[in-house]
């Protein structure tokens, strides 16, 4: 089971915001994008029937039910929610100190292990130019689509970047993949570390 703790006080925010809300809504959804990464963002959202996934967690609270991605669970563990009311209103607060924190393994899924490989063993490499890369999305035929940014958008060498570094080190380490694309625009040069 999920071991996380939403306070009274967010609980009460939360079904109040829920008893608001128009159309069928299931509860909260709890999720975390671009989880084990610097990039980690921990989101409450309004779960509606579209939005249940069979991996979800459900669980039940005051006035309303929870839904956490199932994907996210490793990441949400030891998460707290809180709410604090002020003269402004009050404030949602969310604290998931696991979000950030690579937890990956053979058994996570494809996204989650390429992120870990790019953050982990890539972008130190290309942060020495100013560069990064991130995963854009992986498709059906199992193809990791990148984005370059800072000093590798528009950089000269960054074809011999993406087939001799990125490209060799996705691959070697998460073979499940088929190939490595970039749809990154590179015709705006200006951060480019090697301008051609």
């Amino acid at each position: 089971m999920l071991k996380l703790t939403i306070t009274e006080s967010a609980q009460g925010y939360l079904a109040e915001l829920l008893a608001k809300q128009e159309g069928e809504v299931l509860g909260i959804r709890m999720f975390v994008s671009s989880p084990g990464t610097p990039k980690a963002e921990t989101c409450i959202a309004y779960c509606r029937p579209d939005d249940f996934k069979d991996d979800d967690i459900v669980m039940e609270y005051e006035g309303f039910k929870g839904y956490f991605e199932g994907r996210s669970a490793v990441f949400l563990e030891d998460a707290f929610v809180d709410y604090n009311s002020d003269k402004f209103g009050g404030q949602l607060t969310i604290k998931a100190p696991n979000s950030k924190m690579p937890q990956v393994n053979a058994d996570s899924p494809l996204e989650d292990r390429v992120n870990y490989v790019l953050y982990n063993e890539v972008n130190p490499s290309l942060a020495s130019h100013g560069g990064e890369v991130s995963l854009v999305s992986i498709t059906e035929e199992k193809v990791a689509v990148l984005k370059f940014g800072g000093g590798c958008q528009g950089c000269s060498m960054v074809d011999e970047t993406l087939k001799h570094g990125v490209e060799r080190t996705l691959l070697e380490k998460v073979p499940e993949l088929s190939a490595v694309k970039d749809e990154t625009d590179h015709s705006d040069t200006t951060t480019a570390y090697f301008k051609g």
